[in-house]
């Protein structure tokens, strides 16, 4: 199977800043969300897979089209033809109607006009905005302009979406419905998609595999299984009794305190392997009591935060 995505030592710099460093990784065709706080990266790595910057060191491939070379280049042509782009920014045209815009999509992607018309009118309708195809865009809700820019991106039934921060400005139930269509567009009709978000929430109600970026370096990478798998186990403890004592028994077993207060409620974070019952072994040792232990493991956010804070700064 090609894959979705390859790349090998990609790097990406303006002047003395590094905004990519050597990003090196493959993923199977599917969902996968590009997850990292604003100013990660993402948007260049975007741009380098729509061609339209090439790398400064390193390769890479979109199902098998290899990445790089000048912006109008035969082979970023043919790159594009893969992808349908659904930026963050309105990128509305005013003064065109819904189905003319995704129309001149279309036409801009190389389909002849009645091509292109029957293609619009056909994915308004599946995006449930036909009766709205008639008024222009300008006058449309968030919601219908986020839609009408998904509908421009699947005009020329690309294999991959690349789909940036599509849940932007969205109220709750639209944000809802978006994500449902998205979810509907890969596990129904075969998409594959790159969802880049900072909204932890939206990569999980999507997306299969993630990879979290930060600071221009890939900081986890897997399904979200995988990633699940290495959350922090933790516990919140009750405790009474000699707690100096009781907490210097735990942290010699390297058990953390990662919150304590002051009352004798405790949240820690145990190692591999770690039993309730050695709780309860040094509590008696330590002269303590044990009132209740309550699981408390790390979120996902939680992990997410911790995966991405020794570069949570800006591109």
């Amino acid at each position: 199977m090609t894959p979705l995505l390859k790349l090998d030592g990609l790097r990406r710099e303006f002047g003395d800043f590094t905004a990519l460093h050597d990003l090196t990784f493959e993923l199977p065709p599917g969902r996968i969300g590009l997850l990292g706080p604003n100013g990660a990266g993402k948007s260049t790595l975007l741009k380098i897979l729509l061609g339209l910057i090439a790398p400064t060191a390193g390769t890479g491939a979109v199902l098998g089209e290899p990445l790089g070379g000048d912006c109008d280049s035969a082979n970023n042509w043919r790159l594009r033809r893969l992808i349908g782009f659904m930026p963050e920014a309105e990128a509305l045209v005013p003064g065109l109607t819904g189905v003319e815009y995704v129309t001149l999509a279309g036409e801009l992607c190389g389909l002849g006009r009645r091509q292109s018309q029957r293609r619009a009118h056909e994915i308004l309708g599946y995006i449930q905005l036909e009766e709205a195809r008639y008024r222009r865009v300008e006058e449309y809700s968030a919601g219908m302009k986020q839609r009408v820019k998904l509908a421009q991106a699947l005009i020329h039934d690309p294999p991959l979406l690349l789909l940036d921060e599509p849940t932007s400005g969205l109220d709750p139930a639209g944000r809802d419905a978006m994500l449902k269509l998205i979810a509907e567009l890969g596990r129904d009709h075969g998409k594959s998609v790159i969802l880049s978000t900072h909204l932890l929430a939206d990569v999980q109600a999507v997306c299969e595999r993630v990879v979290i970026v930060a600071g221009g370096r890939v900081r986890g990478l897997g399904t979200v299984t995988e990633l699940c798998a290495v959350r922090a186990d933790r516990v919140r403890l009750r405790v009474a009794g000699d707690l100096a004592r009781y907490r210097a028994a735990l942290e010699a077993d390297a058990v953390a305190i990662v919150a304590d207060n002051g009352h004798g409620e405790w949240r820690v974070q145990v190692p591999a392997g770690w039993t309730n019952r050695q709780f309860f072994e040094l509590a008696r040792a330590a002269d303590a009591i044990v009132r209740a232990i309550l699981p408390d493991d790390e979120t996902l956010e939680e992990l997410f935060l911790r995966m991405v804070q020794p570069d949570a700064r800006g591109d």
